[in-house]
């Protein structure tokens, strides 16, 4: 990903998913901040606060067509006069509005039907899950602001 231009234009989301090889199901979330709890010894804990879902089913790949079983989801409204009229198409086909952000996750356990919600119920209490993100691009930064 390139890091000139604006950061307007991003959408910094974060694609979480299980930790279990063969059952890859995820959905895709925003950082929301930061924030803290404190344990029963009254240690303090830094948190990350992340609004995970609903994702909306806009495609179903299946073996016959695609080759492969994967199912993808959308997160986060764009408004219309963003998308493209190919996009706006798809996400038609979905009976949703277009999204921000498109990704593919295979291992689903349940099946899923075009224009579902997934939320985070999908993932159990106390669960271990793999985070990924993209930072903010700055762009070409100075000496002072880059290693200062």
């Amino acid at each position: 990903q390139s890091t000139w231009g604006s950061n307007r234009t991003r959408c910094s989301v974060l694609k979480i998913s299980n930790l279990n090889k063969f059952n890859m199901s995820g959905l895709i979330g925003k950082k929301i901040g930061m924030t803290s709890i404190f344990d029963e010894n009254g240690k303090n804990i830094p948190c990350t606060v992340i609004e995970a879902g609903p994702c909306v089913v806009t495609q179903v790949r299946t073996n016959a067509v695609d080759g492969y079983e994967a199912l993808q989801l959308g997160f986060d409204d764009k408004g219309e006069k963003h998308a493209t009229k190919a996009d706006l198409g798809h996400f038609k086909k979905a009976g949703t509005s277009a999204k921000k952000k498109v990704v593919e996750f295979q291992g689903f356990e349940e099946n899923y039907k075009l224009g579902d919600n997934i939320t985070v119920e999908v993932f159990s209490e106390g669960e271990f899950v793999d985070v990924q993100g993209v930072s903010k691009g700055k762009g070409f930064q100075g000496v002072v602001k880059r290693h200062g």
